[in-house]
Formats: C-alpha cells, sequence, structure tokens
C-alpha cells in the first residue's frame, strides 16, 4: 500500500510538470497579435505569412501572429476600422475600401494612372517620403502603416471569350470596387458590380457579374478559370493593400520589437516587389496548364478605353478641392505625372 501511494504521488507529480511544461510552451509568446485578413489563404499571400514567421522567429518567441483569412474576423471595408479600435491587432486591407478616410491612399487604387506595378510601387515610396499626410491619415485611423502589398496587372476574367474588345464588354457586368474603378467600367457602357474577391467564383457561376477582375495570382488562387475560361488582360496596374497594426496592439509592445516590426516590415515590402513577377508569370502559366484561356487585350482598344475613361487624377483634385484640400492634392498630382511621365 504503501509502494502505491509513493507511486500514485510520483505520477501525480509528473502530471503537475507535465502541465507545467505545456502551459509554459503555449504561453510562451509573450504577445499574441490577431491579424484580420479580407483575402482566403493562398500562395499569393506568402511574403505576408513570411513576415509573421519572421516577427516570431526575430522576437524568440516573444511575438506570435495568428492570421485569420477570408473575412474572418471583419471584411476589407472594416478590419482597418477594427485595428485602430483595437478589436483586432492587425490588418490588411485595400485603401480604396475607405474612401472617405482615405482621400490620398486611396488614389493608388484608381484605373489608367500607373504603367506597371513597379511603377506604382515606386510612386507609393516617393510618395511616403516626400508627403507627410500619408502618414497622416493613417495615424488618423489609429494605426501604424507596416508595408504595402503590390499587386500584379489586372486580367477581365468570365465565360465569353469576347472579353478583349470594348464593344465586347458593352453591357456586360464587371466586378468592381472602390469609386474610380466603377466610373472606368461605365465609360464603356459596363456595367460595375462589387464583389468581394472571396465572392467572385460564385459571383461567376451565378452570372452576378460576367467577368470578374482581378489580378492573375488571385484569378489562380480562387481558381475564376473553372467558372470563367477566358482571361483577357492586361488591363490596369494598381498598388495592393497596406498592411497596418493598431496603435493600441503598437503601444504594448517594447521598442525593441517595434524596431523589428519596422525593419521586417520594409524588408517584407521590398521582397514583395522582388517576389510579384515571377509568381505572376507563373499563374498565368497555371491558369492555362489547368484550362484556362489567356487573351491578350489589345492596346488600340486599351486606348479607346483609356480615352473614354475619366482623368481619374484630375477628379480627384477637384473632389480634394471642394473638400478644402486643393492645394496638396495638386502638388501630389504634379509630383506622380512627373513620376509616370505623363
Amino acid at each position: 500500500m504503501h509502494y502505491s501511494i509513493r507511486s500514485l504521488l510520483q505520477s501525480s507529480i509528473l502530471v503537475i510538470l507535465s502541465f507545467c511544461i505545456s502551459s509554459v510552451a503555449w504561453g510562451e509568446a509573450e504577445f499574441k497579435l490577431r491579424w484580420g485578413h479580407y483575402l482566403g489563404k493562398g500562395p499569393f499571400l506568402e511574403v505576408e505569412q513570411d513576415f509573421a514567421k519572421k516577427i516570431e522567429q526575430r522576437t524568440n518567441g516573444r511575438v506570435k501572429i495568428d492570421i485569420t483569412y477570408a473575412g474572418g474576423l471583419g471584411k476589407g471595408n472594416e478590419v482597418m476600422t477594427l485595428a485602430g479600435r483595437g478589436a483586432i491587432d492587425i490588418a490588411a486591407a485595400p485603401p480604396s475600401y475607405y474612401a472617405e478616410q482615405l482621400l490620398y491612399w486611396k488614389v493608388f487604387q484608381m484605373p489608367f494612372i500607373f504603367s506597371s506595378p513597379e511603377q506604382a510601387m515606386d510612386v507609393l515610396a516617393k510618395s511616403m517620403e516626400e508627403f507627410p499626410v500619408y502618414r497622416e491619415e493613417m495615424d488618423k485611423m489609429n494605426v501604424i502603416w507596416l508595408f504595402q502589398q503590390p499587386l500584379g496587372v489586372y486580367f477581365l476574367t468570365g465565360p465569353g471569350a469576347n472579353c478583349d474588345t470594348i464593344a465586347g464588354l458593352k453591357g456586360k457586368k464587371l466586378r468592381s470596387f472602390g469609386s474610380s474603378v466603377p466610373k472606368a467600367h461605365a465609360a464603356i457602357g459596363a456595367v460595375p458590380v462589387s464583389v468581394r474577391p472571396v465572392e467572385v467564383y460564385e459571383a461567376l457561376q451565378r452570372g452576378t457579374i460576367d467577368y470578374s477582375f482581378l489580378n492573375a495570382g488571385n484569378i489562380q488562387q480562387y481558381k475564376l478559370f473553372e467558372p470563367g475560361k477566358y482571361s483577357c488582360g492586361p488591363i490596369m496596374a494598381i498598388t495592393g493593400h497596406n498592411i497596418v497594426i493598431g496603435k493600441k496592439a503598437w503601444n504594448r509592445l517594447p521598442k525593441d520589437i517595434q524596431e523589428i516590426f519596422i525593419d521586417q516590415g520594409k524588408k517584407s515590402h521590398a521582397q514583395y516587389l522582388a517576389w510579384l513577377s515571377a509568381f505572376e508569370s507563373n499563374a498565368v502559366d497555371s491558369i492555362t496548364q489547368a484550362g484556362g484561356v489567356v487573351k491578350d487585350f489589345p492596346s488600340s482598344e486599351l486606348n479607346k478605353w483609356k480615352a473614354a475613361a475619366p482623368d481619374v487624377l484630375a477628379v480627384w483634385v477637384k473632389d480634394m478641392e471642394a473638400r478644402g484640400k486643393g492645394a496638396m492634392a495638386a502638388k501630389v498630382a504634379k509630383r506622380w505625372k512627373e513620376l509616370t511621365g505623363k
């Protein structure tokens, strides 16, 4: 009996020690941060997934970032606000989804300004250096900007083969977003329809839209070549979504960890741009290998489209004048024209 009691005590001690070790392992992350993402999980977000891993590695496990995809913590037009309020910690969201709050940022997602993703990101980098208003807008949202996702060129994707002419798009329902893209679609007689990226597959299946409007990486990720065999492009180049951290979460972090976030943000920003070209090219190859057909959108047709569409920079400056911000907007627009050679 004495032996049994001793064995029982030893077993109990082992269980307690095991529980304590497990608790330490589970709780070793000093800062657990929740990241709300509007896109579904996939290879197109590889650099952002790597950012989270690098932060954990560089802080020796003091920071653990958990990413929830496909709007699980809030839709694209909600997550940045939620991060600013402290409801979540990190957010990934396009600036055009916050058109009334990010009056300067949203211009990065206006059509027919940039000739390539590289040019768009170059203009973004210079704008961040030269115009404090970009960080000021993030400050008003109560978030800290970490880095930007570049986007590949946009394609129209749908079941119809006639997506390579202006005439073929007239009367067609095109997936749209923001405030300027719908105007560009309407300018050629198309019907803009607001659809979230994670809903595009079903929208094509049901005929809610005739053509998606997304980059090759997302066409591949969401397998849009299944409901939409034909992809016509390229059409336009814009920047992608911002990755931000809420100030409430930021202020909890020690200065040394903040510095790691800033440094890794810069590295991920540069890594994303270098990674994009090869990824998008491979995505096009994957689409065709899966049975999709990628058709060129002729420059002659694209020039007709650009001529019909509003001059988005001029329209934006006029709108900003009405808001009492015309002088700064004019400076930004002038600089952008210099940088884009227009």
